[in-house]
């Protein structure tokens, strides 16, 4: 301390470390002092709890402020953290580029920037609140969809609140020929072609819905179903399907009518145990 206050080279050693004190924290918390340095011991020390006081002050404004710009926006922030983690487990994996950019396109489409932990959400209010949102969430589904339009209104929020919001990317088959079918989908927006063996086509948009042979006949899937666009979809489980039209036996026979055509128009025969049996069967025969 004498070396860096010269003029203090007589005086007591707590004078001359309280001054080099003085000096270390003005300099570490870049916090002025007025034009004049203090020269008393008194001086010195009030300056120097001063300088903490205002340090912790403004350490303290930052922090409330950085917390309260994350919190006007939690739904990014939390999407942005789950994001940076995708990154990193592509990154770890070494996935290719083009891979990485699917990712990043479906998270986009998918979230849209804004992640929710819905099923908690959802979970915490009370019933008719979980119905009235979800009917609110639904409501262009339901608009397009003429088997909703004229339906039950019970049976509408019943089917409503057993859905699970999906989107599938340009390209992806949605639906395998031959595999054994666990879902059946209705499209709130997006166009897809449905592929059968024959190379027939036949496209689907906004307002349809497709999958539900398997689930009536509990046979394996009798077409394939490849997205033409960005596709917003609902999924409903065979177990959901069936609980619901356990309660609404005339939808039952409104899908069933459905599926009848275009078994129909497929033009296959399918076999069920040892028999085959016309399309046009298949549906009574495997209803319960």
């Amino acid at each position: 301390p004498p070396l860096l206050f010269p003029h203090l080279q007589n005086d007591s050693w707590g004078k001359q470390y309280s001054h080099a004190l003085f000096k270390a924290m003005s300099h570490m918390l870049c916090i002025g002092y007025g034009q004049q340095a203090p020269e008393g011991m008194t001086d010195v020390w009030l300056t120097m709890l001063s300088m903490i006081v205002g340090a912790t002050c403004y350490a303290m404004f930052i922090g409330h402020a950085t917390a309260l710009i994350q919190s006007l926006d939690s739904s990014r922030r939390q999407y942005q953290e789950k994001y940076k983690q995708v990154e990193q487990y592509m990154s770890f994996h070494k996935l290719p580029g083009d891979t990485r950019q699917r990712i990043h396109e479906y998270y986009e489409h998918r979230y849209q920037g804004k992640m929710f932990d819905e099923e908690n959400i959802l979970g915490e209010l009370s019933e008719p609140l979980k119905e009235e949102i979800i009917n609110f969430n639904c409501r262009n589904l339901v608009a397009n969809m003429p088997l909703f339009a004229n339906a039950d209104p019970n049976f509408v929020t019943a089917m409503l609140t057993k859905l699970r919001f999906e989107v599938f990317q340009p390209g992806d088959f949605i639906i395998r020929e031959g595999t054994v079918g666990k879902k059946m989908y209705f499209i709130q927006h997006g166009v897809v072609s449905i592929l059968t063996k024959g190379n027939k086509e036949t496209k689907l948009s906004d307002g349809s819905y497709f999958g539900e042979i398997c689930l009536l006949t509990r046979g394996r899937r009798t077409a394939s179903v490849r997205a033409d666009t960005y596709c917003r979809l609902y999924s409903l489980s065979v177990d959901n399907f069936n609980e619901v039209l356990e309660e609404y036996p005339m939808m039952r026979r409104a899908f069933e009518t459905v599926a009848m055509d275009r078994l129909d128009r497929i033009g296959e025969e399918k076999p069920l145990g040892s028999a085959r049996l016309p399309l046009s069967m298949l549906l009574r025969v495997a209803a319960p």
